[in-house]
Parts: C-alpha cells; sequence; structure tokens
C-alpha cells in the first residue's frame, strides 16, 4: 500500500491509523500545488480530486477520503479497536465524530488558508471554530474522545487542531482539548508521523 500525503494536512490522520495499526505501507509526498508527486507522478491521475490522502492499494485501486480509509485500516485490525465493530452503536458514535471533525471543524479551518479570504470571513470561521471546539471540551469524556482507548476519530481531531497554531487559534480556552492534544501527541505511533511528515526533528 502507498499513501499520498502532504505534510501537516488532512492525510496525517490515516498515517497515523496507519502506524497505529502496525500495517506496512510505503509514503509519497505530494505537491498540492502543483499536483505533482515525489516520484513525478501526476497526481490527478491517481486521484482526480486532486487532494489527499489517497491510499492506493497494491493491485493500484485507490481509496481517498480521509474517514473512508481510516475506517478500511481500522478494520483491516479489529484486535486493535481503532473502531468500535460493525453493527454496534459504538461503531455510528465514532462515525458521528468522524462526521463532526469533517464537516464542523476540517471544513471551518479551510478558507483560514486561503490568504485572499476577506477578514469578516476569517473572524467569522474563527468564531464558528471557537464555539465547535467548546462542543468538543463539554463533550470530552476521557483522555480521548469516547474514553479511555485511542480511536481513528482521535487521529483525525489530532490532524485537524495541529492547524490551530498556524491560523492563531487559541485553545487555552479550552483545556480539556489542550490536555488531549498532549496526550495524543506523545503516542509513539503519532510521533513517529510527524517525524516521517519533517514536522518533528
Amino acid at each position: 500500500m502507498k499513501l499520498y500525503y502532504s505534510p501537516g494536512a488532512c492525510s496525517l490522520s490515516p498515517h497515523i491509523v496507519l502506524r497505529e495499526a502496525g500495517l506496512p505501507f510505503a509514503l509519497e509526498k505530494v505537491n498540492l500545488k502543483t499536483k505533482v508527486t515525489a516520484s513525478g507522478e501526476d497526481f490527478t491521475r491517481i486521484n482526480p480530486k486532486g487532494y489527499v490522502p489517497a491510499l492506493q492499494f497494491d493491485d493500484g485501486s485507490v481509496l481517498t477520503e480521509g474517514s473512508a480509509i481510516v475506517q478500511w485500516v481500522a478494520d483491516e485490525v479489529p484486535d486493535q479497536h481503532l473502531m468500535a465493530p460493525a453493527g454496534t452503536l459504538e461503531r455510528y458514535r465514532l462515525i458521528e465524530w468522524l462526521n463532526f471533525i469533517s464537516t464542523e471543524l476540517h471544513k471551518n479551518f479551510s478558507p483560514l488558508f486561503n490568504p485572499a479570504t476577506p477578514d469578516s470571513v476569517r473572524e467569522y470561521q474563527m468564531q464558528q471554530l471557537a464555539r465547535r471546539i467548546g462542543y468538543v471540551e463539554q463533550t470530552l469524556v476521557g483522555p480521548y474522545l469516547t474514553g479511555t482507548h485511542f480511536t481513528a476519530a482521535d487521529a483525525y481531531l489530532f490532524t485537524v487542531l495541529s492547524w490551530s497554531g498556524y491560523v492563531k487559534l487559541d485553545l487555552a480556552p479550552f483545556p480539556k482539548v489542550v490536555a488531549f492534544n498532549a496526550q495524543v501527541s506523545a503516542r509513539p505511533a503519532v510521533q513517529a508521523a510527524l517525524r516521517a511528515e519533517g514536522l518533528l526533528k
């Protein structure tokens, strides 16, 4: 398998989950501006959507969208409990979190990375993010989203929250969220993923 990624982008989430799962995989960096991979391939031929992540299997088929990829990876190693078993309410709770992170956090960060975003829009997005992160703060039930066990949803939340520094969003008003970030950051698989992407020295 090969994971196409861009350092620190949302592809960090499946990267972390792959390492937590202990599955063998290769990494290939993608320049999201030029849409060219580190080996010189046209990334749009691999993923016509033009963005990461993309997980390419040995037969050449490709799975895209981070939330789908992390669920597939988790199901390959059910004993790791990165996702609850299919058909259980716990599974749907994790899917609920993955969807919330994707639509309410991830997409609210996106305009803040665009230098052309007007200040009024930027201010609105920051307010929206603060409200949504406030919800996470209120509902965190343990060191991780659903209690004491690390899941694929935690990898995604950590990835998205890591962008707060780039957009100057202060997480200090959310002490549970800050503690969550520290807990996830300390995991060996997370440290390995951050190093591999050049985000840690």
